[in-house]
């Protein structure tokens, strides 16, 4: 029987990492299972890894030992191993890393499938782990880019040229054997030695293809790492690149053509790794730096595309003074801010994107250093809507915190200082961008938040994020937008997914909010089926309470107040009239209040509310902070498709949609379940039916009992609790 993996293993230095390597590998499968080796080369280990190799070599024949008398290195010690590989795929894993459970026997699985398509995979990539050395955990930061994508049935690089963004080390990359060798490319010497395999073999493939299960856990920051190291062997990454240029340049380049646009893409990556080692402080000797500076100014010369035009903003700056050898100018850019003095001249158009792109360079910088610090285990950052104050989810979860796990102090995100005012007392905040805000996001053990935080705060190891969402969704969400570019208005669902990865909690309003969810929002997180503490307020409202928000709005006794507040339409962009607000007051007549709310995306408003002296008084309360407080005031809610209606379902008080799009909306935007077949109450299409509506009062209570039935099972008033006791110490 052919053998169809060869796993090599090189081998150096590595003696308390190399048995749990071995056994995740070789204990993976019975001994009888003889689909694949593994080729171990003792690199001249100066440690008793070769000892260790032969012990296990002696208990396993699938394990094969190759003891080399002079040190090869990474690169060397692979090589050698090749020739007497035998599998038709071989994999190069590292000796300090190991493999999660049952990969073996999963991959070789998937190379029998590979065995049986028309066009095998020539390299077959893998997601992966990584692991610090605390033991903390944090999966493939770039699986985004790969899930969802032509990868996971196969394609070229040309299809799908995302992949540059990933790592391109060789640890998760399986590569058939015949296709490698027939290449003609070798490993190089040095630091950075598996770039000048992974390039070539990637963008000559004429088949790449995604696993999405997690096969391979990588150390980082392990002593001795060459990413935590100074060391002048860090100018080896300029021989890789030349020999990955030497391979693009060759004329008979075996494999799939190579478009220029492909070419440009390596040649940026390249340039933007160049400088990345150069600008992280302790890697490059201080004595090397000069030489280093002008190898990557050799570099643009040696190997710049033809018409390739430099990127926009402060990146373009800091290329073109690369590109000129200007080490000093470079310098100057990046630590004091000002332009260089060769690039003042005519350069008006790129001074803005320089100050712009130097701040965020400084805050980046700073937010690093604070990286630096250890986590404060009782510390947690709350944001609700964008930095929009003090509300919803996030809001209840802080006070029932520091009811319950007071030895953790919440600190609240705003985005300036009009917002902070609106902060209530006694509640710690910082303001986006300043240094305390830098700070806390980089040293906080928990955040909570019903969006994303922004994509520049790194997730730390050992920090906890809650994604507690804001409303129990009718429309389509999150990935469910793919297929309907109109609504999905330009999101990045690539980003999206970067977001997802970092979730370890997110917060259920309902059992068909957990459905949805967990399809819309592909990941790893546990869901927290607890119902929305937004709404525990609601549960637990008293009738004292109801009084004194109708007197604090404004409303008059013995009116009844009517709540309209319609969603937002992707499709249509601000505010949407749809319904004459006047012509409703004036069916209604002077014994109801109208309160009027516009979406939060909206700035416009619904204008001119004077409706006449017979009419009902109609009050905008669209810049009311707190919506709980008009949803406490109101006697009944008209809306659309919003998500106030399952929130409002919890008083059990009336409910009348007025949907007169409701074809368009469900078109374009998708839905979760026909509105007009289970609704909360009254449906509706134009203001006579609307206005008939609420002069009838409660006319349907058992569509109302049913709709509260199925979204309201878990909202008794504990939510907060419920989840502030998973997610915090108390």
């Amino acid at each position: 029987m052919s053998l169809l993996l060869s796993i090599v293993l090189p081998v150096h230095g590595v003696e308390r990492f190399l048995p749990r390597c071995l056994d995740s590998i070789l204990g993976d499968t019975p001994a009888a299972e003889s689909r694949f080796e593994v080729i171990a080369v003792d690199d001249l280990s100066p440690d008793g890894s070769g000892a260790i190799l032969d012990e296990y070599a002696a208990r396993d024949p699938r394990l094969r030992v190759l003891h080399l008398t002079e040190n090869q290195g990474l690169g060397g010690a692979r090589a050698a191993a090749l020739p007497h590989a035998r599998g038709e795929y071989v994999w190069f894993v590292d000796s300090d890393d190991w493999l999660p459970e049952r990969t073996v026997s999963v991959v070789l699985d998937e190379l029998r499938h590979e065995g049986r398509q028309p066009v095998p995979a020539d390299v077959l990539i893998t997601d992966f782990t990584h692991v610090y050395p605390d033991g903390e955990t944090e999966p493939n930061p770039w699986r985004h880019v790969l899930l969802g994508s032509p990868l996971v049935d196969g394609c070229t690089l040309a299809e799908h040229p995302e992949l540059f963004q990933t790592v391109m080390s060789v640890w998760n990359k399986v590569f058939r054997r015949a296709y490698l060798e027939g290449l003609g490319v070798s490993f190089g010497r040095g630091y950075y030695e598996d770039i000048s395999v992974t390039y070539p073999a990637l963008l000559a493939a004429g088949r790449l293809r995604y696993l999405d299960r997690p096969c391979y856990v990588y150390r980082r920051g392990r002593d001795g790492a060459i990413t935590a190291t100074a060391s002048p062997k860090h100018a080896d990454v300029f021989t890789q690149y030349d020999a990955i240029f030497a391979f693009l340049d060759r004329p008979d380049r075996p494999g799939q053509p190579v478009p220029a646009a492909l070419r440009t893409l390596v040649f940026d990556r390249t340039v933007r790794q160049a400088l990345n080692v150069y600008d992280t402080p302790g890697l490059v000797p201080g004595d090397r730096r000069k030489e280093f500076f002008r190898r990557i100014s050799q570099h643009f010369a040696r190997h710049r595309p033809d018409g390739y035009q430099f990127p926009g903003g402060v990146r373009g700056v800091q290329y073109r003074l690369a590109a000129r050898g200007a080490r000093i100018a470079y310098a100057e850019l990046r630590r004091t801010g000002r332009l260089p003095r060769e690039l003042k001249r005519g350069a008006r158009a790129v001074a803005p994107a320089v100050k712009k792109g130097v701040r965020s360079g400084a805050r980046f910088t700073a937010y690093n250093a604070f990286r630096r610090l250890p986590l404060d285990e009782h510390l947690a950052v709350y944001a609700a809507y964008w930095h929009r104050g003090y509300a919803c989810s996030p809001a209840a979860i802080y006070e029932k915190a520091k009811e319950l796990a007071p030895r953790i102090r919440g600190v609240w995100v705003v985005e300036n200082r009009a917002q902070a005012a609106t902060m209530p007392p006694g509640v710690p905040y910082v303001i986006v961008n300043t240094p305390a805000y830098l700070k806390v996001m980089a040293t906080a053990k928990y955040f909570v938040n019903n969006v994303n935080f922004p994509r520049t705060m790194a997730k730390r190891p050992g920090t906890v994020h809650v994604q507690t969402q804001h409303g129990t969704p009718l429309k389509a969400m999150g990935m469910d937008l793919r297929d309907r570019p109109e609504a999905a208005d330009g999101m990045d669902f690539g980003r999206l997914q970067e977001a997802i990865d970092r979730w370890d909690f997110l917060v259920s309003s309902n059992p068909h909010t957990s459905e949805h969810f967990a399809r819309a929002f592909p990941g790893r997180y546990e869901m927290l089926d607890t119902g929305y503490p937004r709404n525990d307020r609601l549960a637990n409202a008293t009738p004292d309470e109801v009084r004194a928000m109708r007197e604090r709005i404004g409303l008059r006794p013995g009116r009844t107040s009517v709540l309209y507040a319609p969603t937002h339409r992707e499709a249509k962009g601000g505010y949407v009239p749809l319904l004459d607000v006047k012509e409703l007051a004036r069916r209604l007549g002077p014994s109801y209040t109208l309160l009027v709310r516009t979406h939060y995306f909206h700035t416009g408003g619904p204008g001119d509310l004077a409706a006449g002296e017979d009419a009902a008084e109609i009050v905008d309360v669209s810049a009311h902070p707190t919506v709980e407080d008009l949803y406490l005031a109101a006697d009944v809610l008209v809306t659309d498709y919003s998500s106030m209606m399952f929130d409002y379902a919890v008083l059990d008080r009336p409910i009348v949609v007025f949907a007169p799009d409701w074809d368009e909306y469900r078109r374009v935007r998708g839905v979760y379940f026909d509105l007009f077949a289970e609704p909360p109450g009254a449906v509706t299409v134009d203001v006579d039916g609307l206005a008939k509506a609420l002069l009838a009062g409660d006319a349907d209570p058992a569509a109302r009992a049913r709709f509260r039935a199925r979204f309201c099972p878990w909202d008794d008033g504990g939510a907060a609790e419920r989840v502030v006791r998973r997610v915090f110490p108390v």
